[in-house]
Parts: structure tokens; sequence; C-alpha cells
């Protein structure tokens, strides 16, 4: 192992090698059930035929060119994903907290531009996770991810989630301009907003004409068995940020908004470098192609539910290891009474299962959306062998 790597990740002792579907291998040759996917990311598993036949075709023939120029790529990836949400324009970027960015600024431009140049404060909730830009970790103010990088930035503010008293003091603002969340909560613990919460911000930031931003970074993209995860509730954000699955596992982000809130958004506004690249915009056409398609999604909605219901099985046979289940669709959680890091070690090294860590000492299952339910009953599989183990390394 490098020591000329910058120690800031807590690596598991795992060096992978290649993957195929929900499998991951490592080096050593051991097989493993990848539910971790990226983190969410792998959308359609590992080497989907699809996304690698179309990045090959374009590495052929064009990686990078300037945004100074037109990429067709840009405008035919748009034209889906306004096609399919609520928005009008879309601005590509590399990554979650590229799209978040971008969003708060675009938020604030707006008000500028109507010449309500008061409105900068942007409000966000505890346990949410924005990125790790400075203004991803201010919006979501978690104090292991700022500290040490100076004093807060100016405009952002965090309220106590679930706090209905004090969002709507944040609506009735004369200098808030946003709103930021997101519907399904992934790194803060797997915590779905309800939809009559959801319904009801959108009737507040109308009458307050403050904006709504959704990140849905996370459970967007079909994670929760809807395309978007706002779609529950039956309403719609003014701008989104989505990332992970619109690559499949290529970086790509996209920041998404109705032509009213990116009105302020004019030439020399934003920009990027890589961001709309043609190698992107080639994987995220088919990768976009696929997730949002009725056959993927109908997948989604029969194996949560499966697994929705082994899991709260699982809870009443280990009530000693499991306290509870939570999250929507395949974006879901285990609160647990052992660590949830150890428990993540034991599920890797004795059950060769892959899960991901999050907020409130939980374990996070976010298998690929295209997972069969002859995986998935795998998947709970390792997980009564890791509870089992688990209890006995708690007993002893």
């Amino acid at each position: 192992m490098s020591g000329h790597l910058m120690g800031v990740y807590n690596r598991a002792p795992l060096e992978v090698e290649r993957g195929q579907g929900v499998r991951l291998w490592s080096t050593d040759g051991t097989e493993y059930l990848d539910c971790v996917s990226g983190i969410s990311t792998n959308a359609l598993g590992h080497a989907h035929p699809k996304l690698v036949e179309a990045l090959k075709a374009q590495a052929d023939k064009l990686w990078h060119v300037s945004n100074i120029y037109r990429i067709p790529g840009q405008d035919e990836l748009a034209d889906m994903l306004c096609d399919k949400s609520f928005a009008d324009v879309v601005f590509f970027a590399n990554s979650g907290t590229e799209a978040v960015e971008c969003a708060i600024k675009t938020a604030r431009k707006y008000h500028h531009a109507k010449g309500n140049v008061e409105r900068i404060d942007i409000y966000g909730f505890d346990g949410s996770f924005h990125g790790r830009t400075y203004g991803g970790i201010n919006a979501a103010a978690n104090p292991n991810y700022t500290e040490g990088f100076g004093p807060p930035m100016q405009g952002f503010y965090q309220l106590k989630w679930g706090d209905k008293d004090a969002l709507t003091a944040a609506f009735e603002s004369p200098t808030t301009a946003a709103i930021i969340l997101e519907p399904v909560q992934g790194e803060g613990g797997c915590r779905a907003t309800p939809d009559e919460d959801l319904r009801w911000m959108r009737d507040m930031a109308d009458k307050h004409g403050v904006l709504i931003i959704f990140d849905e970074v996370q459970c967007g993209m079909g994670r929760t068995g809807k395309l978007w995860a706002h779609e529950w509730a039956g309403m719609t954000p003014d701008i989104m940020a989505i990332a992970k699955a619109l690559g499949g596992g290529f970086p790509i982000g996209a920041c998404l908004a109705t032509a009213e809130a990116a009105s302020g958004m004019t030439a020399g506004a934003h920009g990027s470098t890589f961001g709309g690249n043609p190698l992107a915009m080639a994987v995220g056409k088919a990768a976009f192609s696929e997730v949002s398609s009725d056959a993927i999604l109908n997948n989604v909605n029969e194996v949560s539910a499966y697994l929705r219901q082994q899991l709260s099985g699982l809870q009443e046979r280990f009530p000693d290891v499991v306290v509870e289940v939570r999250g929507k669709g395949l974006l879901l959680g285990l609160k647990l009474v052992p660590n949830n890091r150890d428990f993540m070690g034991w599920a890797r090294d004795e059950a060769k299962l892959l899960i991901a860590g999050g907020g409130d000492n939980l374990v996070r299952i976010l298998a690929p959306l295209n997972i069969t339910l002859e995986e998935a009953r795998e998947a709970v599989e390792k997980l009564e062998k890791t509870c089992a183990f688990a209890r006995t390394k708690m007993a002893g």
C-alpha cells in the first residue's frame, strides 16, 4: 500500500479488482455481494454491458472539449432529464457536491436578479449531507466535516430535522433564499421526510417567495421506487441536485431547475471545465435510459417490499442487534445496538457481504436497482449470519 496517499480515508482492509453485476472480487479472488454500490452510485451494478458499450464507443471518438463549444450529448441528456422531471434547464457538473454548489448559487442569484439582494440565507437540516465542498459542508454543518476549516460561511443555518416551528420561522424570514434538504437522508440515518411535510413546505415556499432545493444525489434516480424521491409526495422543488446513479459509476452531476428559478444564471454566472464532456454525456444517456425505465422502477418496488419485510423479520429475531428498520425503496438502513463499523466488518469478513455505514449508528443496504429477488434473498441470509455473529460477539 502506498504511503503517498493523503490519509483522509478510513479504508476497509479490502483491495478490489473487478466487479460484475452485484458481485465484487478482491485481488485475492474473494467474492463479495456488493450492497454498497459505490454508495448508491453503481445503480446498475458493476460492468453493465450497455454502459460499457457506451463508454467504449465514445472513447474512440471524443473525450473532452471545452464548454465554449456546443456538445450535442448535453442537449440530448438535458432533454431526457427535463422530459422526466419538473425541470426546464440543466447544468452538468462532475459530482453531487458540485451540483449542490450550483443549486445554492442558482438560488441566491435568483433573488439577486429580482432585486432582493438581502435574500441570501440557506436553511438546511441536522443529519444532512451535501458533499465536501465549502458550500456543501456549510449547508449540512456536520461538525465532523466543518471543524478545522475556518469560521462558518455567512448565510447558512441549520434546523433540527422535524422542527416545524423553526422551519416556519425560516420560511417567514425576509432574508431567506432557499431551504435545502434530502427527501430521504442517506448519510444522516435513512430518515424520510413525511410526504405531508414536503407538501406543506411547497405551500410555505410559494407563500413566502422562498425556493426549495432538493438534494437527490443519493435518494433520486429510482432509488426509492420512483424516478425522483419527491414524486411520492406529489410535489416538486424549484432546484434539484443529482449525481451518483446518473453515471452508473462514471462521475457526473447535474443541477436541474425551473426556468424561473434559473432566471438569474446568465452567461458567465457559472461554469465547469470537465462538466458535461462528451464521455460523461454518452455514459449518462445510457445510464439514465436504463434507470428511468419501467422495468427498473418496478423491480425496485418489488425487491424493496421483499427486503423491507425480511429486514423487519430480522429485527424481530435479533432485537438485541437491530433496533429499527428505516428508509425507502432500496435506500434501507438498520439502526444497530453494536457499533456499526464493527458490524460492517463482521458482514464483510464473516458473510462476504458489503454494506455501508451511516449516521445514528446505522448501516445502509444500497443494492443495485437491478438486483434480483434471488440476490436479495442471499443478502438477507448474509445479514442474518452477521446478526448471529454479532450476538455471539456481544455475549462474549
